[in-house]
Protein backbone atom coordinates (compact mmCIF):
# COMPACT_ATOMS: atom_id res chain seq x y z
CA UNK A 1 0.00 0.00 0.00
CA UNK A 2 1.36 3.40 -0.96
CA UNK A 3 1.21 6.39 1.40
CA UNK A 4 -1.28 8.01 -0.98
CA UNK A 5 -3.56 4.97 -0.83
CA UNK A 6 -3.17 4.78 2.95
CA UNK A 7 -4.09 8.43 3.33
CA UNK A 8 -7.18 8.08 1.14
CA UNK A 9 -8.41 5.08 3.13
CA UNK A 10 -7.68 6.88 6.41
CA UNK A 11 -9.56 9.93 5.13
CA UNK A 12 -12.55 7.77 4.17
CA UNK A 13 -12.65 6.41 7.73
CA UNK A 14 -12.26 9.88 9.24
CA UNK A 15 -15.16 11.14 7.14
CA UNK A 16 -17.56 8.59 8.66
CA UNK A 17 -18.29 10.87 11.65
CA UNK A 18 -17.02 14.11 13.18
CA UNK A 19 -15.66 12.30 16.25
CA UNK A 20 -13.54 9.14 16.42
CA UNK A 21 -13.84 7.60 19.88
CA UNK A 22 -10.43 7.05 21.48
CA UNK A 23 -11.02 4.02 23.67
CA UNK A 24 -9.06 2.68 26.62
CA UNK A 25 -10.82 -0.57 27.54
CA UNK A 26 -9.69 -2.71 30.46
CA UNK A 27 -12.31 -5.45 30.21
CA UNK A 28 -12.82 -7.35 26.95
CA UNK A 29 -16.38 -8.15 28.10
CA UNK A 30 -17.18 -4.47 27.50
CA UNK A 31 -15.96 -4.54 23.91
CA UNK A 32 -19.07 -5.60 22.00
CA UNK A 33 -21.69 -3.65 23.98
CA UNK A 34 -19.48 -0.55 23.91
CA UNK A 35 -18.99 -0.80 20.15
CA UNK A 36 -22.71 -1.39 19.64
CA UNK A 37 -23.55 1.66 21.75
CA UNK A 38 -21.14 3.92 19.87
CA UNK A 39 -22.20 2.66 16.43
CA UNK A 40 -25.86 3.10 17.38
CA UNK A 41 -25.03 6.68 18.34
CA UNK A 42 -23.53 7.39 14.94
CA UNK A 43 -19.82 6.91 15.66
CA UNK A 44 -18.71 3.89 13.58
CA UNK A 45 -14.94 4.50 13.48
CA UNK A 46 -13.48 3.19 16.74
CA UNK A 47 -9.87 3.61 17.87
CA UNK A 48 -8.87 1.08 20.52
CA UNK A 49 -5.63 2.19 22.13
CA UNK A 50 -3.04 -0.48 22.84
CA UNK A 51 -2.66 0.72 26.42
CA UNK A 52 -4.25 -2.18 28.27
CA UNK A 53 -3.55 -5.93 28.37
CA UNK A 54 -7.03 -6.53 26.95
CA UNK A 55 -6.65 -4.19 23.97
CA UNK A 56 -6.00 -6.77 21.24
CA UNK A 57 -8.88 -8.95 22.45
CA UNK A 58 -11.08 -5.85 22.55
CA UNK A 59 -10.24 -5.14 18.90
CA UNK A 60 -11.15 -8.71 17.97
CA UNK A 61 -14.49 -8.54 19.80
CA UNK A 62 -15.39 -5.08 18.48
CA UNK A 63 -14.60 -6.21 14.94
CA UNK A 64 -17.59 -8.55 15.20
CA UNK A 65 -20.02 -5.65 15.63
CA UNK A 66 -21.92 -4.79 12.47
CA UNK A 67 -21.37 -1.28 11.19
CA UNK A 68 -18.18 -0.65 13.13
CA UNK A 69 -14.74 0.08 11.67
CA UNK A 70 -12.21 -0.79 14.33
CA UNK A 71 -8.65 0.48 14.44
CA UNK A 72 -5.67 0.23 16.76
CA UNK A 73 -4.24 3.28 18.43
CA UNK A 74 -0.85 3.82 20.02
CA UNK A 75 1.01 1.87 17.33
CA UNK A 76 4.70 2.32 18.14
CA UNK A 77 6.54 -0.58 16.50
CA UNK A 78 6.25 -2.95 13.54
CA UNK A 79 5.33 -5.64 16.06
CA UNK A 80 2.36 -3.54 17.15
CA UNK A 81 1.27 -3.26 13.51
CA UNK A 82 1.27 -7.01 12.95
CA UNK A 83 -0.46 -7.72 16.26
CA UNK A 84 -3.16 -5.17 15.46
CA UNK A 85 -3.81 -6.66 12.03
CA UNK A 86 -3.96 -10.16 13.47
CA UNK A 87 -6.53 -8.92 15.99
CA UNK A 88 -8.70 -7.53 13.19
CA UNK A 89 -7.80 -3.84 13.06
CA UNK A 90 -8.74 -2.08 9.82
CA UNK A 91 -6.64 1.04 10.43
CA UNK A 92 -3.92 2.26 12.73
CA UNK A 93 -3.18 5.45 14.66
CA UNK A 94 0.17 6.52 16.05
CA UNK A 95 1.20 9.40 18.33
CA UNK A 96 4.14 10.07 16.01
CA UNK A 97 5.83 8.54 13.00
CA UNK A 98 9.04 6.62 12.40
CA UNK A 99 10.29 5.15 9.15
CA UNK A 100 10.15 1.63 10.60
CA UNK A 101 6.54 2.07 11.64
CA UNK A 102 5.47 3.56 8.30
CA UNK A 103 7.36 0.88 6.38
CA UNK A 104 5.58 -1.83 8.36
CA UNK A 105 2.15 -0.32 7.74
CA UNK A 106 2.81 0.12 4.02
CA UNK A 107 4.13 -3.42 3.65
CA UNK A 108 1.22 -4.90 5.61
CA UNK A 109 -1.42 -2.79 3.85
CA UNK A 110 -2.67 -1.08 7.01
CA UNK A 111 -3.85 2.52 6.54
CA UNK A 112 -2.43 4.69 9.29
CA UNK A 113 -2.97 8.12 10.79
CA UNK A 114 0.59 9.12 11.73
CA UNK A 115 0.90 11.74 14.42
CA UNK A 116 2.53 15.15 14.07
CA UNK A 117 2.83 18.18 16.33
CA UNK A 118 4.62 20.65 14.05
CA UNK A 119 4.82 22.02 10.52
CA UNK A 120 8.18 20.29 9.98
CA UNK A 121 6.73 16.89 10.86
CA UNK A 122 3.75 17.51 8.60
CA UNK A 123 6.05 18.51 5.73
CA UNK A 124 8.15 15.40 6.18
CA UNK A 125 5.12 13.13 5.97
CA UNK A 126 3.69 15.09 3.05
CA UNK A 127 7.01 14.59 1.26
CA UNK A 128 6.59 10.84 1.78
CA UNK A 129 3.04 10.97 0.43
CA UNK A 130 0.84 11.20 3.52
CA UNK A 131 -1.92 13.81 3.41
CA UNK A 132 -4.20 12.65 6.27
CA UNK A 133 -2.49 13.03 9.64
CA UNK A 134 -3.18 13.03 13.35
CA UNK A 135 -2.41 16.28 15.22
CA UNK A 136 -1.19 15.21 18.65
CA UNK A 137 -1.18 16.22 21.44
CA UNK A 138 -3.66 18.74 20.10
CA UNK A 139 -4.25 21.03 23.07
CA UNK A 140 -0.69 20.82 24.40
CA UNK A 141 0.66 21.57 20.90
CA UNK A 142 -1.23 24.84 20.64
CA UNK A 143 -4.81 23.78 20.03
CA UNK A 144 -7.01 24.93 17.20
CA UNK A 145 -5.06 28.20 16.63
CA UNK A 146 -1.85 26.23 16.03
CA UNK A 147 -3.57 23.82 13.66
CA UNK A 148 -5.14 26.70 11.76
CA UNK A 149 -1.71 28.33 11.43
CA UNK A 150 -0.15 25.10 10.14
CA UNK A 151 -2.93 24.76 7.59
CA UNK A 152 -2.26 28.11 5.95
CA UNK A 153 1.08 27.20 4.32
CA UNK A 154 0.35 23.45 4.07
CA UNK A 155 -3.22 23.23 2.72
CA UNK A 156 -2.53 19.82 1.11
CA UNK A 157 -2.66 18.12 4.51
CA UNK A 158 -5.76 17.32 6.58
CA UNK A 159 -5.88 16.39 10.23
CA UNK A 160 -7.61 14.48 12.99
CA UNK A 161 -6.68 16.38 16.17
CA UNK A 162 -6.49 14.23 19.30
CA UNK A 163 -5.36 14.90 22.84
CA UNK A 164 -7.35 17.20 25.06
CA UNK A 165 -10.28 17.44 22.64
CA UNK A 166 -13.54 17.75 24.59
CA UNK A 167 -17.17 18.78 24.07
CA UNK A 168 -16.20 22.34 25.01
CA UNK A 169 -13.50 22.77 22.35
CA UNK A 170 -14.32 20.17 19.68
CA UNK A 171 -16.17 22.72 17.55
CA UNK A 172 -13.13 25.01 17.42
CA UNK A 173 -11.26 22.18 15.67
CA UNK A 174 -14.10 20.92 13.48
CA UNK A 175 -14.67 24.41 12.11
CA UNK A 176 -11.19 24.45 10.54
CA UNK A 177 -10.96 23.65 6.80
CA UNK A 178 -7.99 21.32 7.37
CA UNK A 179 -9.78 19.18 9.99
CA UNK A 180 -11.79 16.14 8.86
CA UNK A 181 -12.66 14.82 12.32
CA UNK A 182 -11.38 14.85 15.88
CA UNK A 183 -10.49 12.07 18.30
CA UNK A 184 -12.11 12.12 21.71
CA UNK A 185 -12.23 9.87 24.75
CA UNK A 186 -15.15 11.60 26.47
CA UNK A 187 -17.69 9.60 24.47
CA UNK A 188 -16.92 6.45 26.48
CA UNK A 189 -16.73 7.49 30.15
CA UNK A 190 -15.12 4.96 32.48
CA UNK A 191 -17.99 5.12 34.96
CA UNK A 192 -20.59 4.33 32.32
CA UNK A 193 -18.54 1.44 31.00
CA UNK A 194 -18.08 0.06 34.51
CA UNK A 195 -21.80 0.31 35.30
CA UNK A 196 -22.87 -1.01 31.89
CA UNK A 197 -24.77 2.16 31.01
CA UNK A 198 -24.60 1.52 27.27
CA UNK A 199 -27.72 3.59 26.58
CA UNK A 200 -26.04 6.53 28.27
CA UNK A 201 -23.01 6.12 26.02
CA UNK A 202 -25.27 6.04 22.96
CA UNK A 203 -26.76 9.37 24.05
CA UNK A 204 -23.27 10.90 24.35
CA UNK A 205 -22.31 9.44 20.97
CA UNK A 206 -25.39 10.95 19.31
CA UNK A 207 -24.46 14.38 20.64
CA UNK A 208 -20.91 13.97 19.32
CA UNK A 209 -22.13 12.69 15.95
CA UNK A 210 -24.29 15.79 15.58
CA UNK A 211 -21.35 18.21 15.86
CA UNK A 212 -21.14 20.23 12.63
CA UNK A 213 -18.04 20.17 10.45
CA UNK A 214 -16.67 22.98 8.28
Amino acid sequence: MTPMQASQLARDICELAPIVPVLVVDDAAHAQPLAQALVAGGLPALEVTLRTPAALEVITEMSKVEGGVVGAGTLLTPEDVHAAIDAGAKFGVSPGATDRLLDACEEAGLPILPGVASATEAMRLLERGYTMLKFFPAEAAGGAPALKAIGAPIPQVSFCPTGGVSPSNAQSYLSLPNVVCAGGSWVAPKDKMKSGDWDGITVIAKEAAALPRE
